[in-house]
């Protein structure tokens, strides 16, 4: 069980906090004072994707602290500290401080999903452990899912699972994540509306479709959840090519 604490020798001189924005294996420093822009077009020229804001985060130092903003009108970012213990959904006109050592930013625009990461060195909080875990329950809000609904996840977050570092890559349709697993589209489709069923009672936005929806955008909500909350890992990708079924999992 973690906790976080406040660490008063890195508010006391604010300046001395450089952060770095890494992406696809390169590093950007932002210097204290500075302002960073991804987008289309920024400090970050992320990609040309046409789907994708001209200007859409911005990192910068306001008031002792750092902040990440969404200053697009469309798209939102999933944000998260290293663990995955720690997860905030960024929406237009919304900012967060860059407490932690580490955060995760992923974000989807159109068909493709990308991925930085913003290191701090020398972050306003730290991470502690206690010395003593506490037993019990699970903690409320974890979704149980059976063999094929991991399955189905690990399918669709394949391509981010097997790119190096971070970076952007395509959310595959539901027809080749469903040819990958040797499904046929139907029983595809049937087992991502479960999943995305169980993901939405806990409040997991963008999970059922709506007026503004499409496919598209709940299966790229879904790879970014469970990308940010470490729901499924590089180990998982074994997942893909097992046989065995759950008896306790309907078709």
């Amino acid at each position: 069980m973690h906790a976080m604490t406040l660490d008063p020798e890195a508010t006391q001189d604010p300046s001395r906090a450089q952060v770095t924005v890494e992406f696809a294996g390169e590093y950007f420093p932002i210097e204290a004072g500075g302002r960073f822009v991804v987008g289309r077009e920024g400090d970050l020229a992320i990609d040309d994707n046409l789907f994708l804001h001209r200007h859409f985060l911005e990192i910068a130092e306001s008031g002792g602290l750092w902040w990440l903003a969404n200053i697009g009108a469309r798209l939102q970012a999933t944000v998260t500290d290293a663990s995955g213990g720690v997860q905030a959904w960024l929406a237009p006109g919304a900012r967060l401080p860059l407490v932690f050592a580490t955060t995760s930013v992923v974000f989807s625009a159109g068909p493709t999903t990308y991925e930085f990461t913003i290191h701090a060195s020398e972050p306003t909080f730290r991470e502690t452990r206690r010395e003593r875990e506490v037993d019990g329950d699970s903690t409320i809000g974890e979704v149980p899912l059976t063999l094929s609904q991991k399955q189905l996840l690990v399918a669709l977050a394949e391509p981010l699972l097997r790119r190096d570092g971070t970076g952007m890559s395509a959310i595959p349709s539901s027809a080749d994540a469903a040819a990958r697993l040797g499904w046929t589209v139907t029983r595809f489709n049937r087992k991502l509306d479960n999943v995305c069923d169980k993901f939405d009672r806990i409040g997991v936005p963008g999970m059922r479709g709506g007026a503004g929806g499409s496919a598209t955008n709940r299966r790229a909500r879904l790879v970014e959840h469970v990308i940010a909350s470490r729901l499924v890992g590089k180990a998982d990708l074994a997942l893909l090519d097992a046989t065995e079924t759950d008896p306790t999992d309907p078709e």
